[in-house]
């Protein structure tokens, strides 16, 4: 198990290689000057060129490519080209939202999805089975900010049940930390909630048909024994799979949400970034973002050695 896990440490190091390489490049090979952008429209060539030295952007690229791999192995992520402020202190102070937001909607989406998906295979071709595979294709088919406008307008606005918009720390107060996250975990989660039910139902539906579960039902084992001790342990592997590669929704879904709540996150910081072309900020949340992947992706592989050992080899 241990040479396992070492193994898949070590399969993770050339892609942050190619992450970093791929994310200073093609920000880099982008049409625009960020020096012209900070130094004003109508700034002369020679303030634009200090701009640029103060900046370091008058280097040759591979220069400000080593110095910035060099700050990312101590920890520095560069300064933000218009705050001035240090890119690692940005994005701390906007981590708590997103990951908040983020861990809610693994929780709604997850504790909702799975039992979903096997009660449909369970009753494969009735109604209940039926009723999931719609909601399935709705929710792949509805864009995420449709959903949360219309979850705005009935519960916050008709009903007056939750807060329209904006984020309370959970320093204040669980209750309104909570408030300020059903409408955008819900609508974050549902595109979630519908993957993780298909593949679980298409998972438990090759399982059930399997000769132990039918020798386990010969035996006279509770049904809920046999769905959940039987099946749904030897169906998991699938499944946790699609749970790993949804993190690249939420990822995608935060940005979208987080603008529609008018959440202070990560969401929000990225898109201000880009459309600032702030690059160091851009660069340090792609890293940022990146690492959660990779190492969401290698927490899975090492599950899949406890629940399957044959993986291991």
């Amino acid at each position: 198990m241990t040479l396992y896990i070492f193994r898949r440490l070590l399969a993770t190091l050339p892609v942050m290689v190619v992450v970093t390489v791929f994310v200073f490049f093609l920000l880099r090979l982008a049409p625009g000057d960020p020096a012209a952008i900070i130094a004003g429209e109508d700034a002369t060539d020679v303030v634009i060129a200090a701009v640029r030295a103060k900046l370091g952007l008058d280097r040759p690229v591979l220069e400000q490519f080593a110095l910035w791999v060099w700050g990312l192995l101590h920890g520095d992520f560069g300064t933000s080209i218009f705050s001035n402020l240090p890119v690692s202190r940005l994005i701390a102070q906007r981590i708590e939202p997103t990951l908040a937001l983020s861990l809610a909607t693994l929780v709604v989406a997850v504790s909702l999805a799975v039992p979903i998906g096997v009660l449909a295979a369970w009753k494969a071709h009735r109604l209940v089975d039926r009723a999931v595979m719609v909601f399935a294709v709705m929710g792949f088919a509805l864009p995420g900010f449709l959903v949360g406008y219309v979850l705005i307008w009935v519960f916050a606005v008709k009903l007056g049940w939750l807060p329209v918009q904006g984020y309370r720390p959970i320093a204040e107060g669980f209750w309104p930390f909570a408030q300020g996250l059903v409408l955008p975990a819900v609508t974050l989660g549902i595109t979630y909630m519908a993957l993780i039910a298909r593949i679980t139902r298409a998972s438990m539906l090759e399982v059930l048909s399997q000769d132990y579960i039918r020798t386990a039902n010969s035996k006279g084992l509770a049904t809920t024994r046999v769905l959940l001790l039987h099946a749904l342990k030897n169906a998991a592997v699938p499944i946790v799979t699609v749970i790993g590669i949804g993190v690249a929704l939420l990822i995608s879904g935060v940005v979208i949400t987080e603008t529609v709540f008018n959440i202070p996150g990560l969401g929000r910081l990225t898109v201000d970034a880009v459309l600032k072309r702030d690059y160091p900020i851009v660069q340090g949340l792609i890293i940022v973002f990146a690492l959660v992947k990779v190492v969401v992706n290698l927490l899975v592989d090492i599950s899949y050695a406890f629940l399957d050992p044959r993986i291991r080899y």
